[in-house]
């Protein structure tokens, strides 16, 4: 074995089991003496402790810079990039004193910053071997090497990492290692007003620009619009199945883009399935407590807020509800990776996206072997650089009204399947078993799962919220904020002043949120403000 070794392997494939067995064979080779893992995160230190542990391998989780020597009943430890970074003498101390093998697991971490990559030089350069781990390759520019690390120049002057050995997910899915993986992708109309007061509508699918795509996209995650209500119902119904199909503890992973955005689909999940989900994010320090206590109990749902996108190991996760606005290949492929690890020969994998452009294409290309999917930022986390968002500096403000959901289709294999044909009840139970369908059943499934649940989940709680909102009538006030934009219009003419200077006093008039978000009782003032200027 030479002394780096990278390998490039699919998330779920188990880089954990390879590299463990790896330090194992060495050892019984007596070729190290000691195993020392770098992780990205504190609870990937405790998961990658007990992996060791079921193989006889004894590693030390909680060791810190501050705890001393390592212990002498332990063959090793388990660290962070961040502890690396802190005190990298320390470590290369700790290396050089016994032969180890260093294990850097999502070596691409090493490129967080610069400090982390000469951290990481600095303290390793003496072991014995060192094991780099990813589960996306990557790219770099040439001032920002990530040690340990061949690189292949591109056309575009990268440097692209080069792997000793890979493994994708297509071929992890002929050995049986991870899960087919179907896509249901759900459409709907979305409505806002934009920054000028206007009332837009587009669909998910068919939406035009890319501006007023990602407006939509926007709006439908909004927590308080039809769309998230009926995707996580279409979603638990999906849960029931496996659950009644062979996975009794299956479970469904919802990523959501922050945490107030979590906490608002925790109360949906809670009054549209009757289940109280668990809810981790990523500044919570109880987060790893709530994963570990997840992964061993019966609950149904978790809502993540960048907690389980990279290297958690949650084997019962089986659907994905993509309530995110991120985007990046790396995302995508990390987050699916949490639901594809393979237990048995007839599990499967369900994730219910947005029918957006920018998901539709990382879903296709699932299958296909991507050499250079992510470029490493200069000076950036990783975490928030690579994690691109749709609300991205440049998009106009805008204020959500509602959006609706409705099944698009089914996306295997870089392809599109809807639904066939209506199904009777006989074949309908027949095909609530996911392990026996194909693509095209199991979008006929869907589609006749989501025709009942438009017709049960309407009125349902946000029906009912809107009802006691001054009547619902989201027409009317759109109509209101319409003649107060006019007559701001007219003022302005009048007075030889800009549109926002009128704004700005009519809102120290009536103060109270813009208008484009601003109540009916604001507007109604608002309106006989202006009314007895221009009138």
């Amino acid at each position: 074995m030479p002394k780096d070794f990278l390998v490039t392997a699919t998330p779920g494939a188990g880089k954990t089991t390879f590299a463990l067995s790896l330090a194992t064979w060495l050892r019984s080779k007596r070729a190290i003496d000691r195993v020392v893992v770098v992780v990205p995160t504190d609870h990937l230190r405790t998961q990658w402790a007990d992996a060791a542990g079921r193989r006889g391998l004894v590693l030390d989780p909680a060791l810190r810079n501050s705890s001393g020597p390592v212990r002498p009943d332990t063959q090793g430890y388990v660290t962070t990039y961040a502890q690396v970074a802190g005190h990298p003498m320390l470590h290369r101390a700790r290396v050089e004193a016994k032969r180890s093998l260093v294990i850097l697991d999502e070596i691409h971490h090493a490129g967080d910053s610069l400090s982390w990559g000469d951290a990481v030089s600095e303290a390793f350069a003496p072991a014995a071997r060192r094991l780099c781990l990813t589960g996306t390759p990557f790219r770099t520019n040439p001032q920002e090497r990530i040690p340990f690390i061949r690189y292949e120049e591109t056309a575009e002057g990268d440097l692209a990492s080069l792997a000793d050995f890979e493994y994708g997910y297509r071929q992890a899915l002929g050995d049986r290692v991870v899960r087919p993986v179907v896509f249901a992708a759900y459409t709907g109309t979305s409505r806002w007003v934009n920054s000028a007061g206007e009332v837009m509508s587009a669909a998910l699918n068919d939406a035009g620009t890319k501006r007023r795509e990602e407006t939509a996209w926007r709006t439908a995650l909004a927590p308080d619009g039809k769309w998230i209500p009926h995707v996580i119902a279409a979603a638990d119904q999906r849960l029931t199945d496996l659950r009644r199909s062979g996975m009794p503890d299956a479970a469904v992973l919802m990523l959501a883009t922050d945490q107030d955005s979590a906490r608002a689909y925790a109360r949906i999940v809670t009054q549209v399935t009757g289940s109280t989900p668990v809810v981790v994010v990523s500044d919570d320090p109880k987060s790893s407590k709530r994963i570990e206590a997840f992964n061993s109990g019966d609950d149904r749902w978790l809502i993540a807020v960048r907690q389980v996108s990279e290297g958690v190991d949650i084997t019962r996760l089986a659907v994905c509800v993509w309530t995110t606005s991120y985007r990046t290949p790396l995302f995508f492929a990390q987050a699916v990776g949490r639901v594809v690890r393979a237990r048995s020969p007839h599990e499967t994998a369900t994730v219910f996206l947005p029918a957006v452009r920018p998901l539709l294409a990382l879903a296709a290309e699932m299958e296909e072997a991507r050499n250079h999917v992510v470029r490493l930022p200069v000076g950036d986390s990783i975490d928030d650089a690579l994690i691109e968002r749709v609300s991205e500096p440049g998009l106009p403000e805008f204020t959500a009204l509602d959006s609706e959901a409705e099944f698009a289709h089914v996306l295997h294999a870089g392809q599109a399947h809807t639904a066939a044909r209506e199904l009777d009840p006989q074949e309908e139970e027949f095909l609530g078993l996911p392990g026996l369908l194909t693509p095209e059943q199991t979008a006929t499934l869907l589609a006749v799962r989501d025709a009942k649940l438009r017709k049960a989940v309407p009125m349902t709680i946000f029906d009912e919220l809107e009802a006691v909102d001054d009547g619902g009538m989201w027409r009317d006030i759109e109509a209101l904020r319409r003649e107060v934009h006019a007559m701001v219009g007219q003022l302005a003419a009048r007075t030889s002043r800009e549109h926002a200077q009128v704004h700005v006093e009519l809102r120290r008039a009536v103060p109270g949120p813009p208008s484009a978000s601003a109540p009916l009782e604001i507007l109604l003032a608002r309106r006989d403000y202006l009314l007895g200027k221009v009138g």
